[in-house]
C-alpha cells in the first residue's frame, strides 16, 4: 500500500484564452481530450504526456502521482 497522498482536483489552463477550471480527475483512466469552458477549443495532451492534466493541468493526474511515467497509461 501506498502513503502518497493523491490530489484529485487540478486546475486546468487553457493555452489559447487562459480560461482556469478546477476539475476532479478521473481515477481509473487518463484524459485524452478537454473541451476549454472559455474558448471552446478541444485541449489535447502535449506530445510526451499522458492527458490533458499534465499538459495543462497545476496537478498532474492520479496515475503519475502514485507512481511516474511506468504507471501511467500511456
Amino acid at each position: 500500500m501506498s502513503d502518497v497522498q493523491i490530489e484529485l482536483r487540478s486546475t486546468l489552463t487553457c493555452p489559447h484564452c487562459g480560461q482556469r477550471t478546477t476539475e476532479t480527475m478521473p481515477t481509473d483512466a487518463c484524459q485524452y481530450f478537454y473541451d476549454c469552458r472559455g474558448c471552446g477549443v478541444v485541449l489535447k495532451p502535449k506530445p510526451g504526456d499522458c492527458c490533458v492534466y499534465c499538459s495543462y493541468g497545476d496537478v498532474p493526474c492520479p496515475p503519475i502521482q502514485e507512481g511516474g511515467s511506468e504507471a501511467c497509461c500511456a
